[in-house]
């Protein structure tokens, strides 16, 4: 906890931005734009003689009214650690950002049968494909390795008492006949190199996607 005199310097710090120097308003001051402001102090206890266990940076976040449920649901979410959340936001902040100033979006795809789960990384597109069925994108992630993602979409078949395709009849239930089908699914696939590409892809998405690594994600013209 912070020491009574602590918070009185504190208080007189703030005040003192806000009124100037003597606590009374100045020449061309104006009210703030806000009703409140909210304080979050990090402060580190100190030993009896007065020294930090360790050399730790100090940070004041000011909160508007309008943030303040986000950063208690942020805490709260943390376990009580505020400062642990927000490193991890900002970490991920500066990757995305990092990542786009390289020419590599965020992209999220869903995995596994029917609707999947969400999984997410960056990358950039190098090629497309699809029939009626499936439908595959190929993107290079910023390690350099190659991701493929493949949907395939719910499909289902019928038979007549034979065991024959039911065709038509089938479509339009006519006659005795049995149908199966499947869910549908998405997977995702990555491999390090070029070479790896061509067993998995259709040869007119391999000879697409094969030239790709020659060529930037980001080109600088001098324009």
């Amino acid at each position: 906890m912070a020491s009574t005199a602590f918070k009185g310097r504190l208080a007189a710090a703030i005040g003192g931005l806000i009124t100037g120097p003597d606590r009374r308003p100045g020449p061309g001051t104006r009210d703030l734009p806000c009703h409140r402001v909210y304080v979050y102090s990090y402060i580190y206890p100190d030993k009896l003689d007065g020294s930090y266990d360790a050399d730790v940076p100090n940070k004041t976040i000011y909160v508007s009214d309008g943030d303040l449920k986000l950063f208690e649901r942020a805490q709260e979410l943390a376990g009580g650690n505020l400062s642990a959340a927000i490193a991890k936001a900002l970490r991920r902040y500066v990757d995305i950002e990092d990542g786009r100033r390289d020419g590599y979006d965020e992209v999220t795809v869903r995995v596994g049968p029917k609707a999947g789960r969400k999984v997410r990384f960056s990358g950039v597109l190098l090629g497309t494909w699809g029939n009626n069925s499936t439908a595959i994108n190929v993107y290079r992630s910023r390690s350099g390795k190659f991701v493929i993602h493949t949907v395939r979409t719910a499909d289902w078949t019928t038979r007549d008492a034979d065991g024959k395709p039911a065709g038509w009849r089938g479509w339009l239930g006519i006659g005795d006949f049995t149908w199966v089908g499947t869910t549908g699914e998405s997977t995702l696939d990555v491999v390090d190199t070029v070479e790896e590409l061509r067993e998995r892809l259709p040869p007119e998405l391999f000879d697409v996607v094969a030239v790709a690594p020659r060529q930037p994600a980001v080109e600088d013209l001098d324009i």
